[in-house]
């Protein structure tokens, strides 16, 4: 028999990294929030890659620090390994990687949603959604407790219709075992949601002791170490090592005699999967002109012997993979802990939603994570964090919470997946946001904490700690334009050592920095006026100075795009009547529905010439209401 179980503000169906970060932002935002998950044991699981981070999901992190979230703080107490990605590139492309301790990492997280005000985490499975008689959200768990919530959160990640694949073994199931959220579904279609299947995988783990590590490549962590969080003052230091090995023909050919038994390949396997993530034997096919791949060989935590091998997720049957995994230097022995495998869900199409994640037909009710067609723990979290406070904000009648593109890879991503949807799990690349060199990992507090704190996930504390580096930071800056450097011995040996022309006058300090030869660190013994130690501060002034033209073009066009978006379109408009619109472009306008000219811009399908047409059209209106 049904029984009413609670009353909240906003309800979260899944703990994974997208269901926490939204439970924990709309508690902290004074909202009454259930956080729901199948098994109390997976909060926070990591059950892919034990890692956070990595080329630009690093700076989705960064982000959803500055914000006010939580991924950046429990990744620092439970790293293993830290590395900056990329240091050999531009700064716009740097992003930080860490191995973290799965499990610590899960316990954490679900402490702190334990201990976080206003919210009761909760084991259930959700089994129906549907809305009361009084516009309210009516979540039914399999033990038939109802519960009633004005907002509500799809965070469900890869249980939704959950199937594992092995060869030709598959089998209903969540990720690592767990169980699949199997009546779900069917009630998100009879609402009339459009859901779609996407696939992903994951490696084997393999036993520690079985791995011969005497011939491979070590990977060490960096020091010093470079913290995710803006709060995190001592990271602390490197406690493993990681490693690197390559396929090899052997390997290849063991995959390619067997390419029939994968699932993928025979068409047992219906989900499309990431593109930019492919199984081993997607490689091989794919890349066949390729003679290796790299893996790299990565420990899942302190506590257990479980080695995690990246790059190398597969779904062929389990044979061929200890075969395969055997061909490979350093694993001819390893004894696998747990096979690969690859797991097909059920996702929603996320133009379906508007840029708060809510979804257009469906007010009060929110995606985030690989429910909305992403991939990643990151991405996940993002649109987490993102979902939470428009949910809370909703609740307590007040204006919504929006990031644009320019402003953070977390608008980017959720831009991309609301304009543009997506035909196979979407993953954040550097390369999707035309605005990289302004969305830095390094300045993401200077990007995003002022709104952090306006929407009030920043702490006074936080705050003063904040306004302090900015004061650090401006100083500096006036220091360096200042400071004129004199013609000394000294420093024309620096500039001769480095091959940059001499001086023969004095010089600014900020113009000699500007030089690609120089840095601040090869200037030290000769810029006798610096007190300034600390590394973001010096980081941050550096990049300041030596991308100054580029910076300032790039904010010029990011201001004539804003200007775009202040073009608004109304939401009730039908595309189908507007004269000089391609049938292509009222198609995709009709169902994206875009909120602004901008964002109308950027959908596939609509062309410059639609935008012009659109732009004469709201001036067309704009008259009409002025006569009237």
């Amino acid at each position: 028999m049904k029984f009413k179980a609670g009353e909240y503000d906003v309800a979260v169906i899944g703990a994974g990294h997208a269901g926490i970060e939204a439970g924990l932002a709309s508690a902290r935002l004074g909202c009454r929030t259930v956080v729901f998950t199948i098994n109390m044991d997976a909060v926070g699981n990591c059950p892919c890659n034990p890692s956070i981070g990595g080329t630009a999901k690093g700076h989705h992190v960064r982000e959803i620090d500055a914000l006010g979230g939580e991924m950046g703080k429990a990744a620092d107490e439970c790293f293993l390994q830290s590395r900056m990605l990329n240091k050999g590139k531009g700064p716009a492309v740097h992003s930080l990687r860490a191995q973290i301790d799965r499990r610590a990492y899960s316990t954490r997280m679900k402490h702190t949603l334990e201990l976080q005000e206003n919210l009761d985490l909760k084991q259930a499975e959700i089994t129906s959604l549907e809305k009361d008689e009084n516009g309210m959200w009516v979540l039914t768990t399999r033990f038939e407790a109802m519960y009633i919530s004005k907002t509500v959160i799809l965070a469900t990640g890869t249980y939704l219709g959950g199937k594992i694949y092995v060869g030709d073994v598959s089998y209903e199931s969540g990720p690592d075992g767990m169980f699949p959220s199997n009546y779900l579904p069917d009630s998100l279609e009879k609402m009339g949601m459009s859901i779609r299947r996407f696939k992903t995988g994951t490696p084997a783990r393999v036993l520690r002791s079985s791995i011969d590590f005497s011939g491979l490549e070590e990977q060490s962590g960096d020091d010093p170490v470079v913290p995710f969080s803006y709060d995190t003052d001592q990271p602390g230091e490197n406690k493993v090592k990681c490693y690197v090995s390559w396929t090899n023909d052997n390997t290849k050919k063991v995959i390619l005699d067997n390419i029939d038994r994968s699932p993928m390949y025979s068409g047992k396997i219906e989900g499309i999967g990431p593109r930019y993530c492919p199984s081993i034997e997607d490689k091989i096919v794919r890349f066949s002109d390729k003679p290796r791949h790299q893996l790299f060989i990565e420990p899942c935590g302190l506590d257990t012997e479980e080695m995690y091998i990246q790059g190398m997720s597969s779904s062929l049957p389990e044979d061929v993979q200890l075969e395969f995994y055997h061909t490979i230097k350093g694993l001819e022995n390893c004894s696998v802990m747990r096979p690969a495998y690859a797991i097909e869900y059920f996702c929603a199409d996320p133009v379906q939603m508007n840029s708060t994640l809510e979804f257009r037909r469906f007010p009060g009710l929110y995606g985030a994570g690989q429910f909305n067609g992403s991939s990643g723990y990151e991405e996940a979290a993002a649109q987490g964090l993102v979902a939470g406070v428009n949910a809370a904000l909703k609740v307590q009648g007040k204006e919504p919470f929006i990031l644009d593109r320019a402003s953070s890879y977390i608008g980017t991503l959720i831009d991309d997946l609301v304009t543009k949807g997506c035909n196979d799990p979407y993953r954040m690349m550097t390369s999707r946001s035309e605005y990289r060199l302004i969305l830095r990992q390094d300045n993401a507090d200077v990007r995003l904490t002022p709104i952090g704190r306006k929407i009030g996930l920043i702490s006074d504390e936080r705050w003063e700690k904040f306004n302090a580096k900015l004061d650090k930071i401006n100083a500096e800056l006036e220091r360096v334009r200042k400071t004129v450097m004199s013609p000394t011995k000294e420093l024309n040996a620096i500039l001769r050592e480095h091959d940059t022309s001499e001086v023969t006058t004095g010089i600014r300090l900020c113009d000699l920095i500007k030089r690609p030869q120089l840095s601040y660190k090869i200037l030290t013994p000769v810029d006798t006026t610096r007190t300034e130690k600390d590394r973001s501060v010096l980081e941050q002034v550096e990049i300041e100075i030596k991308y100054e033209g580029y910076i300032k073009r790039q904010l010029i066009i990011i201001d004539q795009v804003r200007r775009l978006e202040l073009k608004l379109l109304p939401e009730n408009i039908d595309y189908s009547e507007i004269d000089g619109l391609r049938l292509e472009a009222r198609e995709k306008l009709n169902k994206v529905r875009p909120q602004n000219i901008g964002q109308a811009g950027r959908i596939s399908g609509v062309s410059p010439a639609d935008i012009s047409v659109l732009v004469i059209y709201l001036s067309t209106l704009k008259n009409k209401k002025t006569i009237e």
